[in-house]
């Protein structure tokens, strides 16, 4: 029997803060200065109090405002990211669009979700920080700290995360769930897999999305059109595909420069498939069209890299791991270093042949499988979290890991054997179910925040931004 480890959140968001005309001028002293009274300095040091701008509503969202102090922190914090990954900053007055706008989605998708009922308690909230402290290789103590000297409160910075995690469970619910996938289309998938080699193509892709409205007239889909035209005419005029990105792109990845990274096929929109089979390493698309945007793609690069031992779909054989482990969670009461010292007692306790793995999991586990003695039985790959699996295929068998540490707390893990064993037609048709649905899911949640931004009641209201 196979335990299933869901995947862990890791995305991280920081905090929102001050006014556009903030933003505009450079800085909080320039943009109390350019709201003064007066054109000329006062003669003495003891001149009147100065007065500064109020903040104000720069949007509505359904029933709920943004103000211009959320905008411009939420600015600071993503100039902030992207400098430190090299990105080149769009002009302002469009980095303010492209924020807004992304503020805009997420509040929709909040409202939804709480009209929902989906909660977050905090509980659930301090592991999902101490797992990102923990992934920094910070103590909580340093974590907090390092945060206050980015300038982003603590406090703030868990309701963002809170926010994180509400918004992945909404999308689960409202996207993951809910696409269908036909037999045919497994059958059609196995069929093109059939016969492929061992070695199958990695894409690096990038790619700029202009997003068309919702029963969209013929005059917006042409204004849209051209929009994508405009950003493939300063491309080929070398401009720079991340910076064009952040500037133009609606896709929710625009601010890191609209990168997917490395692909295979089965993990692409089939668009975009269709589109990179045929191009050059740097080469870049013509605008091409799907059934809700105008899509630009560069072709960073490809590579030919031997697929996981897991396989293709189509792919005869595959390697199991017999495997098992013991686990120690964290929580209010266990914290991470405390888990670690704990399982560094028992490994020792192991090393020394001093106790046998089955009796420790069953003293110490907190798994469901503790009762089995930590048995995870015959795990194929894909069937645990990848820092668990990464652990796992590093192992000989009969070899036991470090503390290894998952979404779940920290691990001993000890490989039994392993074997290469034929695909059951079953197994074959479940893993082309996933490559399919993960091709189908970017697609589809680009779509339902689509509809979701469409149908949101919005108004501008720039006027009030000074």
């Amino acid at each position: 029997m196979t335990t299933q480890f869901p995947r862990p959140v890791t995305r991280r968001r920081a905090a929102m803060a001050l006014a556009v005309a903030m933003a505009l001028a450079g800085s909080v002293q320039q943009a109390s200065a350019q709201y003064a009274p007066g054109a000329a300095p006062a003669p003495r040091p003891a001149a009147a109090p100065r007065i500064y701008l109020a903040d104000s509503i720069i949007a509505v969202v359904n029933n709920e405002v943004i103000t211009r102090q959320e905008l411009l922190e939420r600015l600071r914090t993503v100039e902030r990211r992207m400098r430190a990954q090299n990105i080149a900053l769009p002009p302002q007055q469009e980095f303010q669009r492209q924020l807004l706008e992304r503020m805009i989605v997420d509040r929709a998708q909040l409202q939804l979700a709480k009209e929902s009922g989906i909660r977050v308690d905090d509980t659930m909230l301090d592991r999902a920080v101490a797992r990102i402290a923990e992934q920094n290789r910070l103590s909580m103590q340093q974590f907090r700290a390092e945060l206050e000297r980015e300038g982003i409160p603590y406090a703030r910075f868990r309701e963002d995360i809170r926010e994180e995690i509400i918004m992945q469970r909404l999308r689960e619910r409202e996207v993951d769930n809910k696409i269908q996938i036909t037999e045919s289309e497994v059958d059609n998938y196995l069929a093109a897999e059939k016969g492929a080699a061992a070695d199958q193509k990695e894409f690096n892709v990038s790619h700029i999305l202009v997003r068309i409205p919702e029963n969209a007239s013929a005059e917006q889909i042409a204004e849209r059109r051209a929009r994508a035209e405009n950003v493939l005419q300063q491309l080929k005029a070398g401009g720079d595909f991340a910076k064009l990105a952040a500037t133009y792109s609606d896709a929710t990845d625009a601010l890191s420069g609209g990168e997917l990274g490395w692909r295979t096929p089965e993990r692409l929109p089939q668009l975009f498939v269709d589109t990179v089979g045929g191009m050059k390493e740097g080469e870049i698309s013509p605008v091409i069209k799907s059934a809700s945007a105008f899509h630009i793609v560069k072709l960073g690069g490809q590579r030919t890299a031997s697929v996981m031992k897991g396989g293709t779909a189509a792919t005869a054989s595959v390697q199991q791991t017999k495997v098992r482990h013991i686990l120690i969670k964290v929580n209010q009461i266990v914290t991470p270093d405390e888990a670690r010292r704990k399982l560094n007692d028992i490994k020792q306790r192991l090393d020394n042949n001093a106790a046998k793995f089955e009796d420790l999991a069953k003293l110490y586990s907190n798994d469901l499988s503790a009762s089995r003695g930590g048995d995870l039985g015959w795990v194929y790959p894909g069937d645990t979290v990848p820092e668990f699996e990464r652990a796992m295929n590093a192992l000989k068998p009969g070899e036991v890991s470090e503390p290894i540490e998952s979404p779940f707390g920290y691990h001993l893990i000890q490989v039994q054997e392993r074997k290469t064993d034929d695909v059951s037609a079953e197994r074959r048709r479940l893993i082309a179910r996933q490559a399919i649905r993960e091709r189908k899911l970017e697609e589809a949640t680009q779509e339902w925040l689509r509809q979701l931004r469409d149908r949101a009641y919005v108004e501008y209201r720039f006027d009030n931004a000074g």
